[in-house]
């Protein structure tokens, strides 16, 4: 790789995550921690607000940005099978804005590039969740999202029903199911739940605020699971 390429993919990893470590980066870019020191103090030394320090992690300051990004070829086709890998297993409205986005990067690439994106040989058939578990999921994203307490009636797996109140933290995705994690109000504790098994769902107007031992990122420190380890690269 060259020296260029790699300092635009060191950029690319530090701006992309809260705090990355030089192990880390060195890791994903296949050299040494030394060449991540040396690298980024290159970059600091041009003007690039990288911040942190060697054992630490490194992190970008506020308000950096680039220009915007031409995709390479193998870069679009990996954007278009995966939006057609998650297009029938996400909720109507976000696998309608990813469909969106993959249409503008088609747009703005060289012929070439695109008609080899566009032909790419995998295919995902549409099957996934039905129409009421995408509403739900629909729901629940934008209710986490907005930190919006809610109500649901929920049916477990040995088909005893009851009615919960849950701060909505996160959904995830397991290849045959949909399930989201909560902190439940009615149990006083972290529950996961499936999609599919809820028969009734409302956003109540009340919003919720993180508090220590309810969070997202403490369930995952219980699960031993970090934040960023869920989410991907």
């Amino acid at each position: 790789m060259r020296r260029a390429d790699r300092l635009f993919q060191l950029v690319q990893l530090v701006r992309g995550r809260r705090l990355s470590t030089a192990e880390f980066i060195a890791q994903k870019l296949e050299v040494s921690a030394r060449t991540v020191y040396r690298d980024i103090a290159d970059l600091q030394a041009q003007g690039v607000p990288i911040e942190g320090e060697a054992g630490v992690g490194y992190r970008m300051r506020a308000g950096f940005d680039l220009p915007p990004l031409m995709f390479t070829q193998h870069e679009a086709q990996a954007l278009v099978a995966a939006v057609r890998l998650a297009r029938s297993r996400l909720d109507v409205a976000l696998a309608t804005h990813a469909d969106a986005a993959l249409s503008k990067i088609l747009a703005v690439l060289p012929a070439a590039s695109r008609a080899a994106a566009e032909s790419l040989a995998i295919y995902a058939p549409p099957f996934g969740p039905d129409t009421a578990t995408r509403e739900r999921l629909e729901v629940l994203r934008m209710a986490a999202e907005a930190r919006h307490t809610l109500r649901m009636d929920y049916l477990d797996l040995k088909d005893v029903p009851s009615q919960r109140r849950v701060r909505p933290l996160g959904c995830f995705f397991w290849g045959e199911v949909w399930t989201f994690a909560a902190w439940c109000e009615t149990r006083e504790g972290f529950r996961s739940f499936r999609v599919d098994r809820i028969t009734a769902l409302e956003i109540l107007p009340e919003r919720f605020r993180d508090e220590p031992g309810k969070t997202l990122a403490d369930l995952l420190r219980h699960k031993g699971v970090d934040r960023e380890q869920a989410a991907g690269p």
